[in-house]
């Protein structure tokens, strides 16, 4: 019985199939398509990596199905973009239906080599269209891409079994994929932007030879996934960039992201890997910076030492970082102007102890790509490797006009061995710490009426920051912090992190306090 109520089922379809009549097709003459945008603009791409895929929608708003003709690239076979017209992948396309009222997608891409078509620029904007032809008209779509030139650094692959080499520190080999820079790759200049594939390591294997990376102002790094920089045992990071006049194009400043250049990828966190400081490197130095998209800002692993600073950082911004923007193991850190926003985890994590210092610094954290419960600062004097923990003294860790805040409720943490030395202190500054179910109230590390640690602390009250959720950490003039940080001449840091001059009572953070537009 089953088979013939199938059956029947089955010639039911056929019938009302074959009472269908097909599609009537007629050739567009009078421009009647219409599109999703008139031109595609394929952003700007490094020369010979490959673009994103955009998309193009073209519509048919007509009562009657149309056959296109043909639709082309301006250039035809010899263009450098490539389409992709309704699930067909080509250069030139021929009788394309579109279906009454209906609409089909183009998808665009592009590899450029600029050194075929840049006559020798640096830069090069890279056009050709989209062509639909009808008998007696034509429309177009405009094509526009940026194409850059850049200086490529990459791990070189073993000619016999393809494995890409792998990076060697201190005589150890790791699983990085990557290389140490030559001698005469030891110098960033503005001139090109640098594309870095894997980890470019500064140093020897063996940590013998004691190396430099100057990178100059106004240069542009960029990472590709998973790749970074790495500064072995005697070697060094200067990052030397300079104040800038310009606060959106920040010509003079030293940038780090990833090669992904396209704006939907600007804020996207996670990106590429770290700058890991190892904890042999040494006298690292980074003023003007700005450091966004990874999964660390900063590891920063240079060991203790007596004497001078393993890391001086001034007027740094780091960003979008899916774990934290400054780790901190164990070091001795010098950090002014610092600007921290906007991490999965911690923006500022202190581990295994140390000696710092950090003025007029804004540590902020407004996450909120998922849920955050972990404080935008956190200092430890303990790490946890596999199942051994290891103590180090926290010698000290001073904060001076700093703020500390963020959508959390408490953005301040400890964790203290008390075998070891846990040592801090916190003067003139802003510190969010709602403690709403009295969770810390016996806790004597969170105890902010101790004047020995907490000296003139604003518990709470308002940053009056200018946009968080685009890392704009200008402070307004109803900033609970203004003028009540220490007097500039005693501190020695005159100038904001943009270059506003100091009132003699300036203010909590990195920046002073501005009026701002309505």
């Amino acid at each position: 019985m089953r088979f013939y109520t199938f059956l029947i089922l089955l010639i039911s379809i056929i019938t009302v199939s074959s009472c269908r009549n097909d599609f009537e097709t007629r050739t567009s003459t009078d421009g009647d398509l219409t599109f999703s945008r008139d031109t595609v603009y394929l952003d700007t791409v490094f020369t010979n990596i490959g673009s994103s895929t955009f998309t193009l929608k073209v519509f048919n708003r007509s009562d009657d199905a149309i056959s296109i003709p043909s639709v082309t690239l301006g250039e035809g076979e010899n263009s450098n973009y490539r389409l992709n017209v309704d699930g067909i992948a080509g250069r030139v396309f021929e009788d394309v239906e579109i279906l009454a009222n209906d609409s089909i997608f183009v998808f665009i891409e592009t590899t450029l080599d600029i050194n075929a078509i840049g006559n020798g620029a640096n830069e090069f904007l890279y056009t050709d269209a989209i062509e639909f032809n009808n008998v007696d008209s034509q429309q177009k779509v405009e094509l526009v891409t940026l194409v850059k030139d850049a200086i490529f650094l990459f791990p070189e692959r073993d000619g016999t079994t393809g494995v890409i080499e792998t990076l060697e520190v201190n005589g150890v080999e790791t699983s990085l994929e990557g290389r140490y820079l030559l001698d005469d790759e030891l110098t960033f200049t503005n001139e090109k932007p640098y594309v870095i594939y894997g980890y470019m390591a500064v140093g020897d294997p063996n940590g013998t030879t004691q190396k430099t990376l100057t990178i100059e102002a106004g240069a542009r790094v960029h990472f590709h996934a998973d790749s970074g920089l790495l500064i072995a045992d005697n070697a060094t990071l200067n990052i030397n960039g300079d104040l800038s006049t310009d606060p959106e194009a920040l010509e003079n400043e030293v940038i780090f992201e990833s090669d992904r250049l396209e704006p939907v990828f600007s804020d996207v966190p996670g990106q590429w890997g770290t700058i890991l400081l190892t904890d042999g490197s040494i006298n690292n130095t980074i003023n003007y910076a700005t450091i966004k998209n990874a999964t660390v800002g900063i590891l920063n692993e240079s060991s203790i030492a007596t004497g001078n600073p393993n890391l001086t950082i001034a007027n740094t911004q780091i960003y979008n970082a899916s774990a934290a923007g400054l780790i901190n193991r164990f070091s001795t850190v010098e950090a002014s102007n610092m600007v921290i926003n906007n991490c999965g985890q911690f923006s500022m994590l202190i581990q295994l102890g140390g000696s710092y210092n950090f003025t007029h610094c804004t540590f902020a954290n407004y996450w909120t790509q998922s849920f955050r419960n972990t404080p935008a600062v956190f200092i430890d004097n303990t790490l946890i490797a596999g199942e051994t923990l290891f103590v180090g003294d926290l010698e000290q860790a001073n904060f001076t006009n700093c703020i500390i805040y963020g959508n959390g409720s408490e953005e301040l943490g400890f964790n203290e061995d008390t075998t070891a030395l846990f040592n801090y202190n916190f003067t003139n500054s802003q510190i969010r710490f709602d403690d709403t179910f009295d969770n810390f109230i016996d806790d004597p590390l969170y105890d902010f009426t101790n004047t020995s640690i907490y000296t003139d602390i604003i518990r709470g009250g308002e940053p009056d920051f200018l946009d968080t959720s685009n890392n704009m950490l200008q402070v307004g003039e109803d900033t609970a912090g203004n003028g009540l940080a220490l007097p500039a001449g005693a501190i020695q840091f005159p100038i904001d992190i943009i270059g506003t001059t100091r009132a003699v009572n300036a203010d909590f953070g990195a920046y002073e306090s501005i009026e701002f537009p309505e």
